[in-house]
């Protein structure tokens, strides 16, 4: 695999039903259902405007074999319809149930963290080696004649590894690290392998966009260690809704995307399921693109890796400094957001520090072209690539100079390292935008510069929902690399609030800068015993200005608490119309009715002193 040049990592295939998985396989989009398989009706309903949507397969929860058996019914009632799209079982905790639903769909979903080790508690529990080694036989005892009865049927697993889920026996071990996720994962990988199943498909997957890349990529590499190729399904759980959902579903999917790892998707909103769809397919058709893309050249220092250490200039771009944002108001539609005010406005070629349209901007620096720049307070100067003489001669404090891939040569590198002032705005045009950044770092490196670089990018896409995904994608792949210091994305008709709030937005979603309110919430399946879409609104109407806090709203406990582990607050479904609430993973308020649990959410948040 080549990180500069996009390339599909070898996976096996997999036969699903009529939809094989991975090999030669195009990346394929998936959802799960919100509706409980109890109501014939309702499920096949749902199921069907997901696949009109473009859904390759529909999951349902079932959690108990009475659930996994009504899958059968509903099987046979898409296929009456017209509709073979391959069904997946999503089982929790019981096996007897997973054993069942092997029967009647095509794929079978089980959790390591649950299937054979039980509820988790959280406790910390000492195993010598031989009783864990006991621990592991109990896994294979389970596990092999649930391979079985697959085999038997022509049914596929996913072992799907949650964040959220570790068991209490791994928690033990590893800690809640991505090592543990993985060696959860590579318990039952083994056994599969041993006993001769290829019909595998793997998923590790966090609410944080950074562990959720980070486990993924380290779970590519342990089984290409042990030469295994087994497909990988990915997402990142409980991303959230509207623009904050799609961003951060973006960033992380996008970044492994981008690596060429993954060959199934699903991105998780707390919206209908049907709606997760078409920004799923925008993602996997924006990748595909660079199928097509000259490979960037690098130096061979690549091959190791891209994060790299910035100085500080101007006490505040590089070095420790949280990533900025800079506006750009050279495009003409300029408006600041005050929920995202950015760090610097850019006013670009031929505009004097006057010129801005951004009249409540008064106190946010400006950065000017540096043939107007008359070293006004507030403004910095901003040079081309070619001026190197009046860079050099030049007294700011703080200036930027514009360059692209082919600008910066080894005259203008060493010039760089020599002035701590300067800050380069990388304004990539080739179209793989991510590669193309990789190998300037690269370049930067290998010279032993540590000038702080703010990654540029223009876009045209007039969707704004595409814009989105897109500029995640390209930035989020890079700040979770570690390059970058700053962000500016340039739209010739976007209002620069606008494009703004999407930057807020990405830096937030890899946890580099937190600007607002976090909600972490699942997309609801049929668990869930109350309005989770309303829910989800009230607690953001009610909470949404309290900045910096992580508030998580889930639909049952099977993954709540631990997901959202690093959550402040938790709102979490305890049975019908019921909420439980928690600060941390401690359960504070049990059983509220629902029509009262958003106020004494509010009060439970006052009450610690976090209402701010």
């Amino acid at each position: 695999m080549t990180l500069l040049h996009y390339q599909r990592r070898p996976s096996s295939a997999v036969r699903i039903g009529n939809t094989p998985l991975g090999g030669d396989a195009p990346v394929r989009i998936q959802s799960m259902a919100s509706v409980s398989t109890m109501d014939t009706e309702a499920a096949t309903e749902q199921a069907v405007r997901m696949i009109e949507a473009g859904a390759e397969y529909v999951r349902f929860t079932a959690q108990g074999e009475r659930e996994a058996r009504q899958l059968g019914v509903i099987r046979q009632a898409l296929r009456a319809r017209g509709y073979d799209t391959p069904l997946v079982a999503d089982i929790h905790f019981n096996p007897k149930a997973a054993a069942v639903a092997a029967a009647n769909v095509e794929k079978v979903r089980i959790n390591p963290g649950n299937y054979a080790d039980g509820v988790k508690s959280f406790r910390q529990i000492e195993y010598t080696e031989a009783a864990y080694t006991a621990e592991l036989r109990k896994i294979r005892e389970r596990f092999v004649p649930f391979l079985e009865l697959c085999r038997k049927h022509g049914t596929a697993i996913r072992l799907g590894v949650n964040h959220g889920s570790l068991s209490d026996r791994i928690l033990s071990r590893y800690g809640d690290t991505p090592e543990g996720m993985v060696a959860s994962c590579m318990e039952y990988l083994r056994i599969c392998r041993e006993e001769h199943f290829p019909d595998t498909v793997i998923s590790v997957k966090a609410s944080s966009t950074p562990l959720m890349v980070q486990t993924v990529r380290l779970l590519a590499r342990t089984m290409e260690a042990e030469d295994m190729h087994y497909p990988l399904h990915l997402g990142v759980t409980e991303a959230g809704d509207r623009e904050d959902g799609r961003i951060k579903s973006a960033a992380g999917i996008g970044a492994l995307l981008a690596d060429g790892i993954g060959d199934t998707i699903r991105v998780s909103l707390s919206e209908p399921p049907e709606a997760e769809i078409p920004v799923a397919r925008k993602l996997a058709d924006y990748i595909r693109q660079r199928e097509h893309y000259a490979p960037v050249e690098a130096p061979d220092t690549c091959l190791s890796g891209f994060r790299r250490a910035t100085r500080t200039a101007g006490g505040c771009i590089g070095g420790a400094c949280p990533p900025v944002v800079i506006s750009d108001h050279s495009q003409g539609r300029c408006t600041i957001d005050r929920a995202g005010r950015p760090d610097f406005i850019y006013l670009g070629a031929g505009n004097a520090a006057g010129s801005s349209a951004a009249a409540g901007g008064a106190a946010i620096p400006r950065i000017v072209d540096a043939d107007c720049w008359t070293n006004q307070p507030d403004t910095c100067p901003c040079f081309r690539a070619g001026d190197t003489d009046r860079l050099s001669r030049c007294s700011a404090p703080l200036k930027f100079v514009e360059c692209t891939g082919g600008d910066l040569t080894g005259d203008r590198i060493r010039l760089f390292r020599q002035d701590p002032s300067a800050v380069i705005i990388w304004d990539g045009r080739h179209p793989d935008y991510i590669s193309e950044a990789r190998a300037t770092v690269c370049r930067l490196r290998e010279a032993h510069c540590e000038t702080p670089v703010i990654l540029r990018r223009r876009y045209r896409e007039t969707d704004c929902e595409t814009l989105q995904l897109q500029a995640a994608v390209d930035f989020g792949a890079l700040l979770l690399d570690g390059i970058g210091n700053g962000l500016m994305l340039s739209h010739a008709t976007v209002d620069s609030g606008v494009t703004d709030g999407y930057l807020f937005s990405i830096l937030q979603a890899v946890r580099l800068r937190i600007s607002k309110t976090e909600y972490i919430s699942c997309p609801g399946c049929g668990r869930t015993l109350y309005d989770l879409q309303t829910a989800v609104a009230r607690v953001r109407a009610a909470t949404s200005r309290l900045t910096g806090l992580k508030i998580g709203i889930m639909g049952c406990i099977v993954n709540g608490p631990g997901e959202m582990a690093d959550a402040d607050y938790g709102y979490v479904g305890a049975g019908p119309g019921r909420i439980n609430l928690y600060k941390g993973r401690e359960c504070r308020l049990r059983n509220l009715p629902e029509e009262e649990a958003v106020q004494q959410l509010v009060q439970l948040i006052r009450e610690n002193g976090d209402w701010k």
